[in-house]
């Protein structure tokens, strides 16, 4: 058995042609959806991401500023701006790339963006009320993961999902969402006693871990979901993810590669979220 690849280029494109046709309404009603970045320092990596989201919202038809600041600017420079930015009416999505210098407490950062213009979901608010599934902007990685299950008809209710992290940016809010939608939850990380009997029992496995590759084919229950979130540059320079996709692409149902995978649905459900904000905000008019 051979597993299927789920293409998040392909899904990406797909859902940004339908957020595109949502955000043309909004320009025909004199409302162009708005999004600002704001980026500290000079971190190489960065600079990439700003760079592929601002050309994103570009091509769907986002207007976008890119507020740059160097390396040595203030916490409370970073944060009178996106008090600014808060007040700017053609503005209706925030977004801070992380990561900041080690001078900033990132979370009072990211919890001076209004909760309304959160598009990243990072807000306190936003990552909080997915407890109750009624967050206004679910966070960007894990959302894409639930379009990418949703497009590819892999069901969730009543599987046993296990996801293997616990970040606040990926690993606890995709439990959550699975949660929310019917799913049975174990929550593992790369320090849990006996992990591959946990994912072993897994119908969707989710890992975000950082740790290149540690997810094999004998810890990969037959026909699985794997969706693999991290991303990691390997001494020649290649990217790998979190799970070694040679072995378990001959083990897993559905297999997302790396590159290409989660990646592109992240910053598509940036631009969703930021086209979702001009609606709401033009909905209250």
């Amino acid at each position: 058995m051979s597993a299927k690849i789920i293409d998040g280029n392909a899904l990406a494109r797909e859902v940004r042609a339908e957020w595109k046709t949502r955000a043309e309404r909004l320009i025909e009603q004199g409302v162009q959806p708005g999004l600002a970045v704001i980026i500290v320092g000079s971190n190489p990596a960065s600079s990439i991401y700003v760079r592929s989201k601002a050309k994103a919202c570009d091509e769907t038809g986002i207007y976008s500023e890119i507020h740059d600041f160097p390396e040595s600017a203030s916490q409370d420079e970073v944060i009178q701006r996106i008090q600014e930015l808060n007040r700017a009416p053609r503005i209706h999505g925030i977004l801070v790339q992380l990561p900041l210098p080690n001078h900033f407490e990132s979370r009072k950062v990211i919890e001076a963006i209004t909760v309304e213009k959160d598009v990243d979901g990072f807000h306190l608010y936003n990552v909080g009320a997915l407890v109750t599934g009624n967050t206004v902007f679910p966070p960007c990685t894990p959302f894409g993961v639930m379009k990418m299950l949703e497009k590819s008809g892999i069901a969730i209710e009543g599987r046993h999902a296990v996801v293997v992290g616990r970040s606040n940016i990926v690993g606890k809010p995709m439990a959550l969402m699975l949660l929310e939608k019917g799913a049975t939850i174990t929550i593992c990380t790369s320090k849990t006693h006996n992990l591959a009997e946990h994912t072993r029992r897994a119908d969707i496995l989710v890992v975000a871990t950082g740790k290149p590759r540690m997810i094999t084919a004998d810890m990969v229950k037959p026909g699985a979901t794997v969706i693999d979130v991290g991303i990691n540059r390997m001494p020649d320079g290649k990217l790998t993810g979190d799970v070694d996709f040679e072995s378990v692409k001959e083990k897993a149902g559905y297999l997302t590669p790396v590159p290409g995978g989660v990646g592109p649905m992240t910053i598509t459900m940036l631009l969703c979220n930021t086209i979702a904000a001009a609606e709401r905000t033009q909905a209250r008019v």
